[in-house]
């Protein structure tokens, strides 16, 4: 009789770790096929970009003036694709390498500031601001590998 016992109490315990082991591999697979998720909060991203800009910018760019030209940014990041609605438990989908130039950024920055009535006194403050806005998105994340590191 015990040794009917010790088969049965042998077989739960391999039957619990196949299934444990099936369920942890199962989610671990499902979660590394999702996008990470990275959360863009406004009042922090206004805060890190104004601390890191250099006193001269500052003293040219009010907060508002700040914020829209930060909300320019991520106009143009959703045009690339690269801040796409509905990201919750999306899987990882880009199969096109995007390259972001500054120089294009701060080129668009420039003209909605126009459009829109942002006065820009120096045309580097746009820069300083595009320069500040790339390091928060990689201080939470949202930055994926440098051109120059993509293998191709």
């Amino acid at each position: 009789m015990p040794t009917i016992t010790l088969v049965f109490v042998v077989l739960a315990a391999v039957f619990t770790f196949v299934l444990a082991a099936v369920v942890v591999g199962r989610e671990a697979h499902r979660l590394d096929s999702l996008a990470p998720r990275v959360v863009y909060v406004e009042e922090q991203a206004l805060s890190f970009v104004s601390e890191r800009l250099p006193v001269d910018t500052q003293s040219r760019l009010t907060l508002d003036e700040l914020a829209q030209l930060l909300t320019f940014h991520l106009r143009w990041l959703n045009t690339k694709g690269l801040q796409p609605d509905h990201v919750i438990d999306r899987p990882q989908d880009i199969d096109t390498t995007v390259v972001v130039d500054e120089d294009n950024v701060t080129a668009f920055l420039i003209g909605e500031a126009e459009r829109n009535g942002v006065e820009i006194l120096d045309d580097v403050d746009v820069v300083r601001v595009v320069e500040a806005h790339q390091q928060y998105f990689d201080a939470i994340g949202a930055v994926g590998p440098l051109a120059n590191e993509i293998d191709g």
